[in-house]
């Protein structure tokens, strides 16, 4: 992805989040230049991969196959310093946008529509070799528990949720002409580097060509940084 695709994808998405009056951290609008000023005492953020997280999962079609994500909250599998056992995301979801086939090995997670349009989850088990299953699988929504089969697609509207279990494979999408979905996710520690497995090949974090400079920086660019 280019820089500059990346800065307007946010300046669009920032002005959402302010339209649905979400709140963000103050370090969600540190200038590069601001960061590279911060002490050890900010360790945290860039340790748990806090703030931004743009990703087309490798398809060079950020609008078709893509997601936009800022993580609020997150503990460290691997660095007992940190001893949260849990971890917040906050994202976006545009019309017919597609966040592709893929399961977590340890993650459980609550998916909830805070706002905006509708959002559409499939979702199928998985089996040995992480193929896609053909069994029923148990839905949990909002205190309901029940099965369907393979290849459900349940709808959450503003304020429905659904928990995911390790394991399920899922895929999700904003409903066409409803608008642009802000979504949250409440889970067990997050670690998008080594938790992920997705059902086709796919790249987690983007290859970014520095074509400008960046308006805030990604989760992505921390390690980039000449204080980390």
């Amino acid at each position: 992805m280019k820089r500059s695709e990346i800065n307007s994808i946010l300046e669009e998405n920032v002005k959402f989040l302010k339209d649905m009056n979400f709140k963000l951290p103050p370090f969600a609008y540190w200038s590069p230049e601001e960061w590279e000023i911060k002490g050890e005492e900010y360790n945290e953020i860039k340790d748990n991969m806090l703030g931004w997280d743009i990703t087309d999962f490798g398809s060079g079609n950020f609008r078709e196959i893509g997601l936009f994500l800022f993580t609020l909250r997150n503990g460290n599998l691997h660095c007992k310093e940190y001893e949260k056992n849990y971890a917040e995301k906050i994202m976006i979801v545009d019309e017919e946008q597609i966040t592709p086939y893929h399961y977590h090995w340890n993650k459980m997670e609550d998916i909830i529509n805070r706002g905006g349009g509708n959002l559409f989850i499939k979702i199928y088990n998985s089996t040995e070799d992480n193929k896609l299953a053909d069994t029923d699988i148990l839905i949990a929504k909002d205190g309901r528990n029940y099965t369907a089969p393979a290849g459900t697609i349940v709808k959450l509207t503003p304020g429905e949720s659904i928990t995911l279990f390790p394991g399920v494979y899922h895929q999700f999408w904003g409903e066409k002409n409803k608008g642009k979905v802000l979504v949250g996710e409440v889970s067990k520690v997050n670690d998008d580097k080594v938790d992920n497995c997705f059902l086709e090949k796919r790249g987690r974090f983007p290859e970014i060509d520095e074509d400008v400079p960046p308006l805030y920086l990604l989760v992505s660019d921390y390690k980039k940084m000449k204080n980390q």
